[in-house]
C-alpha cells in the first residue's frame, strides 16, 4: 500500500532516511496537511488525525474543505488530437466525454 484512505482522502507514505521517520501529506488537495511518525501504524493514526483536524479547522473557519477529486478535469491535447477523438467518438456513437471516460476506465482497470 502506498496510500492511506480515510473519509474520502488519501494520504501518502514516505520514508525520511536522514530523519529516521515516516511522513506523508494529504494528497490531491490544494491545501498542505502533513503528518509524521516512527511506525506505519502510528503514521496511519496521524494521517486520520490530520484529516479530522483539517475538516474541523475548515468547519470552524467557515471554509469548504477541498475534496481530492471533483469527478471532472480539463485536458489540453491540441486541436488535431481533439478533432480526431471527437470524430472517433461520433463514429462509434458516443459523446467525446463517454469515449474518453471509457478509454481511461479500460486503461486504469488493466493496470490495477
Amino acid at each position: 500500500m502506498t496510500h492511506f484512505n480515510y473519509k474520502g482522502y488519501q494520504g501518502s507514505v514516505k520514508v525520511s532516511v536522514e530523519d529516521h521517520c515516516l511522513h506523508g501529506k494529504i494528497e490531491f488537495i490544494g491545501d498542505l496537511v502533513n503528518y509524521e511518525a516512527e511506525t506505519v501504524s502510528e503514521l496511519e493514526k496521524e494521517f486520520r488525525l490530520a484529516v479530522d483536524s483539517y475538516l474541523e479547522t475548515c468547519k470552524a473557519t467557515g471554509i469548504e474543505p477541498k475534496k481530492p477529486f471533483k469527478g471532472s478535469f480539463n485536458v489540453r491535447i491540441g486541436q488535431e488530437l481533439h478533432e480526431k477523438a471527437a470524430k472517433r467518438a461520433s463514429d462509434i456513437g458516443k459523446s467525446l466525454n463517454e469515449y474518453i471516460k471509457d478509454i481511461v476506465k479500460t486503461d486504469t482497470e488493466s493496470h490495477a
